[in-house]
C-alpha cells in the first residue's frame, strides 16, 4: 500500500516552521508499516528548501527515511508534480475530518484493513436516537 503522511501536526506538534516535539509513536508506527507490512511512505508536506530539508533530516535522525517526498516515485521530476497530486492508497494528515486517531489506532487500521470507528459518546439511547436523523440534522441538534 502506499501510505502519504503529512508531517507538521502529524509526525510532529505543529509549530510550522520550526520542527516541533515528537508525536508519541508516529516514527516507530511508520517504521513498522515500512519495515514489517513493506508499505511504501511518501512524505507529503507543504515544507519545501531548507524547511523540507531541515525535516527530513529530522526524520532521518530518528531512522525513518521516505520512498517519496512530495511526489509519487523518487525519480519524479519536482516540475512534473505542480501541484503535488499524488497517488496514494491513504493519507495520513491532522487535517482529517475528526483529527488525528492515536498512533496505536492508525497502525491497527493499516495492519488489519478495518476502518477507524470512534467510541460512542453518550449514552446508547441517546446515539440511537442520533442515528435516526440525518447528518445535517444530527449537526443542528
Amino acid at each position: 500500500m502506499i501510505i502519504a503522511v503529512d508531517f507538521d501536526g502529524t509526525i510532529v506538534t505543529h509549530e510550522y516552521p520550526r520542527i516541533g516535539k515528537p508525536i508519541p509513536f508516529a516514527i516507530q508506527t511508520l517504521k513498522k508499516l515500512q519495515e514489517e507490512d513493506h508499505h511504501q511512505i511518501i512524505l507529503w508536506t507543504v515544507r519545501e528548501g531548507a524547511l523540507l530539508q531541515e525535516a527530513l533530516d529530522y526524520c532521518k535522525s530518528k531512522g525513518l527515511e521516505f520512498y517519496a517526498v512530495n511526489s509519487n516515485y523518487p525519480e519524479e521530476e519536482p516540475e512534473h508534480h505542480t501541484p503535488r497530486k499524488l497517488v496514494a492508497d491513504l493519507w495520513i494528515d491532522d487535517r482529517n475530518l475528526g483529527g488525528l486517531p492515536d498512533w496505536g489506532v492508525i497502525y491497527n487500521m493499516v495492519h488489519t484493513g478495518h476502518p477507524y470507528e470512534p467510541a460512542p459518546q453518550g449514552n446508547m439511547e441517546n446515539l440511537n436516537h442520533k442515528k435516526k436523523k440525518g447528518f445535517f440534522a444530527r449537526l443542528f441538534d
